[in-house]
């Protein structure tokens, strides 16, 4: 059974090595040139990893069920990656971005958690809002 920590395990990692691959990236890079690098990697892991996760599973039988969500997450990643690539060129400190980015889409989804979802909140998790707001504020001065 995996631990119901692995998985946000696994998003820290890879927003951290995300974060430092990006800041990285050399500035007379073309933007849209690595893109391409990265989605032809990545497409050979997500391939890769269909045949060792899910070794029963038909790739063509699995690929005739998507729907648009995945289509829709494809532009989103690309706006993703776009947006900070082009954020940390224009100087954004890497301490401070992906805090400001990822605090603002948690604000965001609280509403559409609530509304869309049914999902519900606490006293705790209203407190935590306030703090990421403050934080919000006291970063941006």
């Amino acid at each position: 059974m995996v631990s119901k920590y692995l998985p946000i395990g696994l998003i820290v990692l890879s927003s951290l090595f995300y974060h430092l691959s990006q800041k990285s990236t050399p500035a007379n890079l073309n933007p849209i040139a690595t893109l391409i690098v990265t989605y032809v990697s990545a497409s050979a892991v997500s391939i890769v990893s269909f045949f060792i996760f899910v070794p029963d599973a038909s790739l063509s039988q699995s690929l005739r069920t998507i729907n648009w969500s995945s289509l829709l997450l494809g532009f989103a990643v690309v706006g993703l990656e776009l947006g900070f690539l082009l954020s940390y060129r224009i100087g954004w400190n890497i301490s401070i971005a992906g805090l400001l980015s990822n605090t603002l889409v948690a604000l965001l989804l609280i509403p559409i958690g609530l509304l869309i979802y049914k999902e519900t909140i606490s006293l705790t998790a209203v407190s935590g809002v306030i703090l990421c707001i403050t934080g919000l504020i006291l970063i941006s001065k």
